[in-house]
């Protein structure tokens, strides 16, 4: 009898098994599938995001491979990390078809929007990076060379460079969500978040004066968007009742229909 129960206990856990296995294939699939589409355009791509770059450079200057391998491989890896970027609708998906079934209702309803949000948030972080901070940081810097140093930026460094800039702001632009989720797990008030917004507004720039050049105007750039997500983020969160308080409800509910 024992032995039966814990193969029914093993089979199901065995089934989850290999229904991930299969979902995350799925995902590397669809980012070989991406890479390899973008893998013949890696160099037009890498010459895209050294734009904000060249525009400052002084004229007639490039940029330098140090590493001997770096002119073939910078790219590619910028192709890949593309890829994943493309990839995030399918990686969100898979991860949403595999956690939902063990999900309450009131759970589906809040996480799948939040998913799509956070995602969306991520994409214009790297966007603003990209259009705004970029020409900032980069006009800066080359203003900032010292006479008779000539610019010359490595791409394998630049690439490095770019990409950590990008998951920053991405990171960044994700404080609505980190808000709205802290009041829904009931680890805050809506009320107590409103009275710490003077150490908010300090916190951003802060972040601002470390993320950009040390100029007033790039800091504001970022410090003013990431209060107002902020305000967003505080505003939505009124809109949504602690987790909580609707696992109370619905425990209520449930006892009032057996006593019924």
């Amino acid at each position: 009898m024992t032995q039966n129960k814990i193969e029914e206990a093993v089979q199901p856990f065995i089934s989850h098994l290999i229904e991930l296995r299969n979902r995350l294939l799925k995902v590397v699939l669809c980012v070989i599938v991406v890479f390899l589409a973008l893998s013949a355009y890696a160099n037009d791509i890498y010459s895209l995001l050294a734009g904000p770059l060249m525009k400052h450079m002084p004229a007639n200057s490039t940029m330098i491979a140090i590493d001997v391998a770096s002119p073939f491989f910078t790219p590619f890896k910028l192709a890949l990390v593309l890829a994943v970027f493309i990839s995030v609708p399918v990686i969100l998906y898979q991860f949403w078809a595999f956690v939902a079934p063990g999900l309450y209702k009131h759970e589906r309803r809040m996480i799948f929007p939040l998913l799509i949000a956070s995602t969306l948030l991520f994409y214009l972080g790297v966007v603003f990076a990209y259009f705004v901070v970029f020409p900032l940081i980069f006009g800066f810097l080359t203003a900032a060379a010292p006479e008779g140093v000539a610019v010359m930026t490595d791409i394998a460094k630049y690439l490095d460079f770019v990409l950590t800039l990008f998951f920053a702001f991405g990171i960044c632009f994700e404080v609505p969500i980190f808000t709205i989720v802290m009041v829904w797990t009931g680890l805050v008030t809506p009320d107590s978040l409103a009275e710490k917004r003077p150490y908010v507004i300090v916190g951003a720039f802060v972040i601002g004066a470390f993320l950009t050049p040390p100029d007033a105007i790039s800091q504001t750039l970022l410090a003013v968007p990431m209060w107002m997500l902020f305000e967003a983020g505080l505003l939505f969160s009124r809109l949504f009742k602690p987790k909580g308080a609707e696992d109370g409800q619905s425990e209520e509910h449930s006892i009032a229909k057996i006593d019924e």
